[in-house]
């Protein structure tokens, strides 16, 4: 397969193959532009944070392989969450944000959780939310050094525009996952339309049994569409084939090099 030329870096997850985060990146090195490192610490001392020799590593594959990196902060993070969380999910985000800011990544990836407020009727409550997570991400955004390297997710079951406000409030960028819009019936082309400009990160995959899968499983006239307007719109960040496994990967690259056949013939 030829290498692609794309204005934008391409790029994955930290989980292609059944291993740590390091020999996945070793294993990426020369594939794609850019890994998303999906990292985790649960209760005690259960983590896969890098330690200070891996990320010494990390930043000469990086220099070796013209490879970048983005940093998905913990899934477990609660940025907007109670009172009672709040220094905890800082404190979790310091971690993470402190572990990897020598491999200077591309954006650090955050889930806004609104579960309770993403159905309610009730505008008070949704400005106190819009308030706690504005409040959030500036006191994250001190950590990380720039609050526009904080790329807020949207996220499946929510309503499009649900982060809308506390993205523009705030000055953080956005990250667009394109296959939780398929997953929820929108047409990714339409919600770019007011927030193109404000996206540093997008992911994409399919939508199978499950999402997460192989860009096989995308019908040719979506692919095609989307990345039609990427190119002729000229993205300029990091596109992360959000899948986890080997085979999802190469016939996800696969199905992007069909597509751009197509469209550019």
């Amino acid at each position: 397969m030829p290498p692609f030329n794309l204005p934008f870096r391409l790029g994955t997850t930290s989980y292609i193959i059944p291993d740590d985060i390091l020999p996945n990146v070793r294993f990426l090195a020369g594939k794609v532009q850019d890994v998303q490192l999906v990292l985790f610490e649960l209760d005690g001392d259960q983590h896969n944070l890098p330690g200070p020799q891996d990320i010494a590593t990390l930043r000469s594959l990086a220099r070796q392989s013209d490879l970048t990196y983005t940093v998905h902060l913990p899934l477990d993070l609660r940025l907007a969450g109670s009172e009672g969380e709040a220094h905890i999910s800082l404190e979790k985000a310091r971690r993470v944000i402190e572990v990897t800011r020598a491999l200077e990544p591309q954006a650090y990836i955050v889930h806004l959780d609104g579960k309770e407020e993403r159905t309610a009727a009730d505008e008070k409550a949704m400005a106190r939310w819009r308030d706690q997570a504005v409040q959030s991400l500036r006191l994250t955004a001190d950590l990380a050094g720039d609050i526009r390297l904080l790329a807020v997710e949207n996220l499946e079951g929510y309503p499009p525009d649900f982060n809308d406000r506390v993205i523009t409030e705030s000055g953080c960028t956005r990250c667009i996952d394109i296959g939780h819009l398929w997953l929820d019936g929108h047409d990714p082309v339409d919600f770019f339309h007011g927030r193109f400009s404000q996206t540093t990160v997008m992911h994409l995959h399919g939508i199978g049994e499950r999402d997460h899968q192989s860009l096989t499983h995308v019908p040719a006239e979506k692919l095609d569409s989307l990345f039609r307007y990427l190119l002729q719109n000229k993205f300029k960040g990091v596109l992360t084939l959000e899948v986890f496994s080997e085979d999802d990967l190469n016939s996800s690259l696969q199905a992007i090099h069909t597509c751009l056949a197509r469209i550019t013939e």
